[in-house]
C-alpha cells in the first residue's frame, strides 16, 4: 500500500511538472533557428488601427505588420508562415523571455530599463507622445492644459501617462487599461478627458472615427520603436537590423508607411537611423 501510494504521488508530481512546462508555451531554439525551419512567431498589437490590427476576417494589417512581414522575408520566412500573437504592452518582455514569441513588433519603445531584459533592433520608426481628445473639446490643447484633476488614460506597462504626471501635470488623475482601444472607449463615453500615447497610434484612432476624435498639442517626447528579441541574441539582432536598413533603402518602408498611416492629415516622421548598439 505504501509503495503504491508513493508511486501514485510520484506520477502525479511528474504530471503536474509536465503540465506546468506545457503552459509556458515557450519554444526551444533562437529566432534564427525557427526561421531556418520556415516559421516565426511575431508579437503585435491587435487593436491599433494603422499599426497592428486584427481584422474581422482574421487577417492582420498595419505598419508594424508590414515591417514584420518584410523582416521575416529577409530571414527566409514567407508571410503565410508567420504566426501573429497578441502582445499587450505589459506582457511584451515576458513573452520574449519565455520564448512565446521570436520577435515583438508592437509600437515598442526602446528604453534602457527594457534593455535590461530584452534586446532591440532598430529603431524602425521615431514617434512622439501626444494627446487624443473628443473633437468638441476646447479645454485641452496640449500637455500643460491637463492640470485641474483631469482624467488621463493610457495602458498598463507603458510609460506615457506616468511621464505626463511626473513632468507636466502633477495633479492629473491616471486611468490605466490593458489596451488603447479600452482607453478610446472610455474617452468616447466621457469616463476620461484624454488618452495619451504616441502620435502615430492616436492618429490611427482619430482616422477611424472622423469628426469624433482629434489629436492635440505638439509631440513632447521622442519614442524610438524597436523590434524586441531575446536578450543576448546578437546574431538575430544584427540580421533584423540589416532587414530594417534594407526596407528603408529599397523604398518598401516609405511605401508601407504611406499605405497604413499616411492618410487622414497625419505626417509621419522621416526614416530613422538604425542604432547598432
Amino acid at each position: 500500500m505504501r509503495i503504491n501510494r508513493a508511486l501514485r504521488l510520484g506520477v502525479g508530481a511528474l504530471a503536474l511538472a509536465l503540465a506546468a512546462t506545457a503552459c509556458g508555451g515557450g519554444n526551444e531554439g533562437s529566432a534564427l533557428d525557427h526561421a531556418k525551419d520556415g516559421k516565426l512567431t511575431v508579437g503585435i498589437k491587435f487593436d491599433q488601427p494603422g499599426l497592428g490590427l486584427r481584422n474581422k476576417d482574421g487577417s492582420y494589417s498595419g505598419f508594424d505588420v508590414e515591417v514584420a512581414k518584410y523582416v521575416a522575408g529577409k530571414l527566409g520566412v514567407q508571410p503565410e508562415s508567420i504566426t501573429f500573437k497578441e502582445s499587450p504592452s505589459a506582457q511584451r518582455e515576458t513573452l520574449i523571455e519565455n520564448g512565446q514569441v521570436d520577435l515583438v513588433v508592437a509600437t515598442y519603445s526602446i528604453t534602457d530599463k527594457r534593455k535590461e531584459k530584452v534586446d532591440f533592433a532598430g529603431p524602425y520608426y521615431v514617434a512622439g507622445q501626444s494627446l487624443l481628445v473628443k473633437a468638441d473639446n476646447t479645454d485641452i490643447t496640449g500637455v500643460e492644459s491637463l492640470n485641474g484633476n483631469k482624467k488621463l488614460c493610457s495602458v498598463k506597462g507603458s510609460t506615457p501617462a506616468q511621464n505626463v504626471k511626473e513632468k507636466y501635470a502633477k495633479d492629473v488623475q491616471l486611468q490605466e487599461f490593458d489596451t488603447y482601444s479600452l482607453c478610446v472607449e472610455a474617452l468616447r463615453n466621457g469616463s476620461v478627458d484624454a488618452v495619451t500615447t504616441d502620435d502615430i497610434i492616436l492618429a490611427g484612432f482619430a482616422a477611424q472615427s472622423p469628426g469624433q476624435l482629434k489629436v492635440v498639442g505638439k509631440p513632447f517626447t521622442t519614442e524610438n520603436y524597436g523590434i524586441g528579441l531575446k536578450k543576448g541574441d546578437k546574431e538575430t539582432r544584427d540580421k533584423v537590423n540589416d532587414a530594417i536598413e534594407a526596407m528603408i533603402a529599397d523604398g518598401s518602408w516609405a511605401k508601407a508607411l504611406q499605405q497604413t498611416v499616411g492618410g487622414g492629415g497625419f505626417t509621419p516622421s522621416p526614416a530613422p537611423q538604425v542604432n547598432r548598439y
